[in-house]
């Protein structure tokens, strides 16, 4: 049996069902799992291993609910840049159809590295083409050497444009080939524990790319394993125009005829999600993964959120393709929504506080979790810890130091602890070496532009 025990942070966002936040408060975590929170005299004197978080704001790590974390090998490619959804698409498949497996870990490390620097602990990546032999797999090898807790979603396209689809024919499978893999992955992967390190999800890609064959054969696959099902859903106006021509249906509409409804269901993005679709998703307990970096490099629109929360639809955080948001730092993504929030829907549409708690507690009920998102007896050892003392909160952090979080220049994590594990102290990240992972992906980068058909 292993301890540690995180104390002395300035303030401890707890997240708890209270929403305490304590100062001077700490963590006592033991084997991955948190056995106390509070004050120096509410915890053990004694830990294996004692990390003081002095000079911190520390919180539950944050959560990623939609992420292509391959896309990291095609950020700020010119043609894409200044597209809507659609062209933007178009001229990347080409690109994307070089992809190998060295490329897919390689992406997935860095992708992870960016966001457990940014205060992420549990990630989502929805991978949804598999060229040149690439797999799932890949991904999942990448998490488990970095730390990171992972819910790989098994994407997957089979209409082509041959069939009316989006995607060129040479990136689609077919269907039969799709759920054998997807439950090959479940038996192989999945973890269904509490505070499980990887899940799997069950994800075909969008209305524009799949069959809705396809769609209800993955519900009812992912449904006899207990998975969580995840795709894109609404996310601008030519979306939704596709989907009124081809299905003769909202985007919502499209969902609940195949199923897709339920507490297991989480969409990204969802900007032009209807009020009948806002109030099917809330009484189903259906759930959004809100991109706003995305949906504003797109042009997509801005998503009513607070609409989206008033009526009790689970939200979480996103940071979405690395090459339609150029980031992955998710408590720069947290500012983001509050501020596109208030461009949209007033000033006091969100504040600091509450983006925040989309970023933690919304994210963990998005996947389907009840053992992340707060700090509290009971939950995975998930904590992260952010400076207080660097120029980017100077003046803020004398205020209030969980809104300087927010409203400031996002800083840099100083400590993160994954599962009771240390995975970054004093702003390094311990489980692997930068500098040659940077080479190597940028290198990669080069080679996938370079040799594009």
């Amino acid at each position: 049996m292993s301890t540690l025990l995180l104390n002395n942070a300035d303030v401890l966002l707890t997240m708890d069902e209270q929403r305490r936040e304590i100062p001077h408060g700490g963590v006592f975590i033991r084997d991955g799992v948190i056995e106390a929170v509070g004050t120096a005299d509410q915890l053990p004197a004694e830990a294996d291993r004692v990390i003081s978080l002095a000079g911190c704001v520390a919180l539950p790590g944050l959560v990623n609910t939609h992420h292509h974390m391959y896309q990291s090998l095609t950020r700020a490619i010119p043609g894409a840049q200044d597209a809507e959804l659609f062209g933007w698409l178009r001229r990347l498949y080409p690109i994307w159809a070089g992809l190998t497996p060295e490329m897919i870990r390689v992406s997935t490390l860095t992708a992870m590295a960016e966001l457990i620097l940014s205060g992420c602990t549990t990630s989502s990546d929805h991978l949804y083409l598999y060229p040149n032999g690439s797999r799932l797999d890949d991904s999942i090898e990448a998490a488990l050497s970095i730390g990171m807790r992972f819910h790989a979603a098994r994407g997957s396209m089979s209409v082509g444009e041959s069939q009316g689809g989006l995607p060129p024919d040479r990136l689609v499978e077919a269907e039969d080939a799709i759920l054998r893999d997807t439950q090959r992955l479940i038996e192989t992967w999945h973890d269904p524990a509490p505070h499980a390190l990887l899940r799997v999800a069950v994800a075909p890609c969008s209305p524009f790319s799949v069959s809705r064959d396809l769609m209800r054969e993955a519900a009812a696959l992912a449904r006899s394993y207990g998975v969580s099902l995840h795709t894109h859903l609404a996310e601008n106006d030519n979306d939704v125009a596709y989907s009124r021509e081809k299905f003769g249906m909202t985007p919502a509409e499209y969902a609940e005829s195949l199923g897709w409804v339920g507490p297991d269901v989480w969409h990204a993005h969802c900007v032009k999600l209807d009020t009948p679709g806002i109030a099917l998703f809330a009484h189903t307990g259906t759930g959004v993964a809100h991109c706003p970096c995305s949906n504003m490099r797109l042009a997509s629109g801005i998503a009513s959120i607070p609409a989206l929360r008033a009526a009790g639809v689970p939200v979480g955080l996103g940071v979405d393709g690395c090459a339609s948001n150029d980031a992955a730092h998710l408590l720069g993504e947290a500012r983001q929504a509050m501020l596109l929030a208030r461009v949209g829907h007033g000033p006091a549409a969100m504040g600091a506080r509450e983006a925040l708690e989309i970023a933690t507690r919304g994210g963990a009920r998005v996947l389907g979790r009840d053992d992340i998102g707060a700090l509290a007896p009971g939950m995975a050892g998930d904590v992260v810890a952010f400076p207080l003392d660097g120029l980017e909160l100077a003046g803020a952090a004398v205020h209030d130091p969980v809104a300087a979080l927010v409203f400031c220049t996002p800083p840099r994590v100083r400590h993160s602890i994954i599962h009771g594990r240390p995975v970054v102290e004093d702003g390094e990240l311990l489980t692997l070496d930068l500098p040659p992972l940077v080479a190597t992906h940028n290198r990669l980068a080069r080679q996938l532009a370079d040799t594009r058909a």
